[in-house]
């Protein structure tokens, strides 16, 4: 007797559409041991229910606690991952982005949430980001709560994949850093990136993709493009933490993403306070320069679209500089003094053109 399409069982219609449900549960059952394993006393309930539970117990000794939260995404270095055959790492990108973010207030990260889409599943790939990000957030002591994975066929394009984290933490608030206590004078203090974290693949797939990305590159210094990359995004959590043991009075924070040194540093900056860059205080790492001369963009706009090898900045009074270089020294980190802050607004660049 012939099966017909009536006789088909409704999940094998849905197959038929492009969504495997078995796949999508596949991929659960290979995250599930990296996820748990990210879970603190904190966490209520296990793995697979509607919503993530998280104690308020979490704020315990806090006068005025205070949540913070940021979503964002790893945006077209997905690309640069599926290319090379590495989603691992996307993982770690995302949490330690988001954490990045919300730690430029003071915020200590309590749980993250991540969202995980393809065309067609491959739960090996999935599992590969979920348990890369569920790996991230036991380093820093943060609840992988909960997530989404989604099968999209005809949204995404079959062998792509998209990623978008959320971190909820808290910060009590005497302590939450807002940037109104910065004035003309602190000294800005700079931490490398290791890469490009996660922004500014756009431009350098532009610049990038017509060459041999396992090739063996002088002007990478002996490495190639395929080791540099898809380096994760790095956090910052213990830069600050070393600050805060050495007793350095922090007024401000900048997370240097998606709109470089232009864009990010005036986002915490009070009315009438400017930063002064010196572009002439660190060496632009060969990566960015390689980009910079296959994309033949001016340096200006580089500044904008890539971080440049500089991370993240803290921002400290000026007699509090020495003091926090050292401690983040001995912390085995490799700070520099980038610049200051002076009267005016916005980001001016001097020792060199940007």
């Amino acid at each position: 007797m012939t099966q017909t399409d009536k006789d088909v069982p409704a999940a094998s219609a849905y197959e038929r559409a492009g969504v495997s449900i078995d796949a999508g549960q596949r991929a659960v059952a290979l995250m599930k041991d990296a996820v748990a394993r990210t879970h603190t006393p904190a966490v209520l309930g296990g793995i697979g229910g509607f919503g993530g539970l998280f104690s308020a117990s979490a704020f315990a000794g806090l006068k005025d606690p205070v949540l913070v939260a940021s979503t964002d995404g790893v945006g077209t270095k997905t690309r640069v991952a599926v290319r090379l055959g590495q989603p691992g790492g996307l993982g770690a990108d995302i949490v330690n982005h988001c954490v990045n973010d919300i730690l430029v207030q003071g915020a200590r990260p309590l749980f993250f949430l991540d969202y995980v889409a393809m065309g067609k599943l491959a739960p090996e790939t999935v599992a590969a980001v979920v348990t890369g990000a569920a790996r991230a957030c036991g380093a820093l002591g943060v609840a992988l709560l909960g997530g989404e994975t989604a099968e999209m066929p005809g949204v995404y394009v079959d062998g792509e994949l998209d990623i978008v984290g959320t971190i909820v933490g808290v910060v009590d608030r005497p302590a939450l850093v807002d940037g109104t206590r910065i004035t003309a004078g602190d000294t800005v203090i700079a931490l490398p990136s290791v890469g490009l974290h996660t922004n500014g693949f756009s431009l350098a797939r532009l610049a990038l993709d017509g060459l041999d990305w396992h090739e063996t590159r002088a002007d990478l210094d002996g490495q190639t493009l395929a080791d540099l990359l898809p380096v994760p995004h790095r956090a910052y959590v213990s830069a600050h933490d070393t600050l805060m043991g050495a007793g350095v009075d922090v007024r401000g924070m900048a997370h240097i993403t998606g709109g470089g040194l232009v864009d990010n540093p005036p986002r915490v900056f009070p009315p009438g306070v400017g930063m002064s860059i010196d572009t002439s205080s660190w060496t632009v790492p060969p990566l960015f320069e390689l980009i910079v001369r296959e994309a033949r963009v001016e340096r200006t706009e580089a500044f904008r679209a890539l971080n440049m090898g500089v991370g993240f900045l803290f921002i400290v009074p000026a007699a509090e500089s020495e003091v926090a270089l050292s401690a983040l020294r001995g912390a085995g980190e490799q700070p520099w003094v980038i610049g200051q802050m002076v009267a005016g607004d916005g980001v001016s660049f001097d020792g060199g053109t940007a």
